[in-house]
């Protein structure tokens, strides 16, 4: 799929390899019945809509109850990401994978009853690895914030970049392909202490989610944008005055006097 377009993702080779990784961990899977129902539930549609409709029709095929379905989607994954760049569109063959734990690990109705939240957050881990959870995490963030809240702040110290970029982009208030999340759109806060955590990190790749989650809360609330930047400047490194510069930028081109100033006193390293 490496050097694929949007256009060609999640086709008919995708399918194939899909099924033949769950069949290598399922033995029950029926798998040329779910590439039938597959190809046929893809066609026509955009890749985000293809992600949604290949993970309906995983749910037909797989155990009825989430927790067993999502540990047989994680046992069929690839190894994780090497880097943090270089893979192209390639990662879009877990879309499918993702959407699954967002439409049926949210609450206890597929799962038996019993609470699927751990089951979820595990799988998630696991699979922004190899993708990105940036669009499954956030059903979780609406329907139980304080708790995918803490779980997200925990995984600010995790070894691998991808999770960690996970904490700062999939509560970006409005990520771009991503459902809104409207509560931090009217108040930002309860997502700063994950901010914070990582506006040093080691991976530029993470510091540039946290550049341009605090670039999306300017266009919301720019006073508290700027105080968040005018904070960070005491102490900074050149790495983080980087950071601050990147989140101001739209409001800098705005000609927004603040953002000015603040782009000004980064500018000094």
């Amino acid at each position: 799929m490496k050097g694929a377009s949007l256009a060609t993702l999640l086709d008919s080779r995708a399918i194939e390899c899909l099924a033949y990784n769950i069949s290598q961990v399922y033995p029950n899977f029926a798998s040329a019945a779910f590439r039938k129902a597959a190809r046929r539930s893809v066609e026509g549609l955009g890749i985000m809509p293809r992600g949604v409709a290949l993970a309906e029709v995983l749910h037909e095929f797989l155990p009825p109850r989430f927790d067993e379905a999502a540990g047989i989607l994680v046992a069929s994954l690839g190894p994780p990401l090497q880097g943090t760049s270089g893979h192209g569109l390639a990662p879009f063959f877990y879309l499918p994978h993702t959407r699954f734990v967002s439409l049926y690990g949210v609450n206890s109705r597929y799962n038996e009853g019993r609470d699927p939240f751990e089951s979820a957050m595990q799988a998630q881990h696991e699979m922004t690895r190899r993708f990105t959870a940036e669009f499954s995490i956030r059903r979780f963030l609406i329907a139980d914030p304080d708790r995918t809240l803490k779980k997200l702040l925990e995984w600010t110290l995790d070894p691998d970049p991808h999770v960690r970029r996970l904490c700062s982009e999939g509560t970006r208030a409005r990520l771009p392909w991503a459902e809104r999340l409207p509560m931090f759109i009217k108040d930002p806060k309860p997502t700063l202490p994950i901010l914070e955590a990582l506006k040093d990190d080691a991976d530029l790749y993470v510091r540039r989610s946290v550049a341009n989650h605090i670039g999306d809360i300017a266009k919301d609330h720019p006073a508290l944008a700027v105080k968040i930047c005018r904070g960070w400047l005491r102490g900074a490194s050149a790495e983080r005055f980087w950071v601050i510069r990147h989140a101001m930028r739209y409001h800098a081109k705005k000609g927004q006097p603040d953002a000015l100033e603040v782009r000004r006193l980064a500018a000094r390293r």
